[in-house]
């Protein structure tokens, strides 16, 4: 009796290279990004007159290749608009920033929470001073929504084999069959979440997966409820590979909305992610969309008209 032939580890993906277009994890801009990037050049003259010391440590536990960025790489703070433009990095015992991460709001959102917040904060306090605390209420409302609308709120991430966790919070509004995608090499399903301005809006990977391939396209800012934003609306779409034998590809894809005009996405290209880890934001009402490998062993564990939690909530499991 002849031996069967031995078993094939399936074949990995190879990454591709950051495309030029994506020069920065903010690539579509703005005037927080253009205030934050300025402010670094004054950072960076400042320290590199009078903190010559601090910037000789700060070389000394440097890790990576910081070349691909397109300013000097002194410290962290740094890395925050272009960490996907090189490889550098410190270790969070040697980053004497990494506490932000302890904060419970977006800290790619923090330049625009304090730019938008605090002057409503002083005409909050002015106006319930000089006039009257019920005049007060007025700008407070969009002060407490704006604080609210940065969250970022701990998540306990589900750590059975075969789940997909939800990329997004919101309320799935689509969940239909796809007859081929090209990244993932045949049918797909595909499941559409919608963001309102009162969901928390950082994205989060939905299983331990590789960055295969990085793909932003300008657009318009549609509604995205309407079925027409899918196409004309800008994105920026994530093909993915899970880490997990056997290596079944995936997509997530961050589409901007109506007031939504800034998708952040610090992914760097072969860059391993855990499930449930973060990975960027829609800043203001939007869409996420999650495509899965077709199988018959998958099953979805949504409909349309749920609500979900990123990191959270299972959208399916491969038993």
């Amino acid at each position: 009796m002849s031996e069967a032939p031995p078993q094939t580890a399936p074949k990995r993906a190879q990454p591709e290279p950051l495309s030029a277009d994506i020069h920065s994890i903010q690539p579509g801009g703005g005037t927080c990004y253009r205030l934050e990037l300025a402010w670094g050049r004054v950072r960076r003259w400042y320290l590199q007159r009078f903190r010559r010391g601090y910037l000789s440590r700060m070389a000394a536990l440097r890790q990576g290749d910081p070349s691909g960025c397109p300013h000097p790489v002194l410290d962290p703070r740094d890395l925050k608009y272009h960490r996907n433009r090189c490889t550098c990095r410190w270790n969070t015992a040697d980053d004497p920033f990494a506490w932000r991460e302890r904060i419970p709001f977006a800290r790619w959102g923090l330049a625009e929470l304090f730019l938008m917040a605090l002057p409503l904060l002083a005409i909050t306090v002015a106006v319930n001073v000089w006039l009257t605390p019920w005049g007060a209420i007025l700008p407070a409302i969009p002060l407490v929504l704006i604080v609210y609308f940065f969250r970022d709120p701990k998540r306990r991430v589900p750590h059975d084999p075969g789940l997909y966790v939800s990329p997004a919070d919101g309320r799935i509004v689509d969940v239909a069959e796809v007859e081929h995608d090209e990244f993932i090499g045949g049918p797909a399903i595909r499941v559409g979440i919608f963001l309102s301005i009162f969901n928390v809006h950082i994205n989060r990977a939905p299983c331990r997966s590789r960055v295969i391939r990085l793909r932003y396209s300008p657009g318009e800012f549609r509604n995205a409820l309407d079925p027409a934003s899918l196409i004309h609306n800008e994105n920026m779409w994530i093909g993915l590979e899970e880490e997990a034998a056997p290596h079944r590809k995936l997509v997530v894809r961050q589409v901007a909305g109506a007031i939504a005009r800034r998708i952040v996405c610090d992914l760097r290209s072969a860059e391993v992610l855990e499930r449930g880890q973060k990975f960027g934001m829609i800043k203001l009402g939007s869409r996420t969309e999650l495509f899965m490998a077709a199988a018959p062993n998958l099953q979805i564990k949504v409909k349309v008209g749920d609500k979900v939690q990123a990191g959270t909530s299972i959208i399916a499991q491969y038993e």
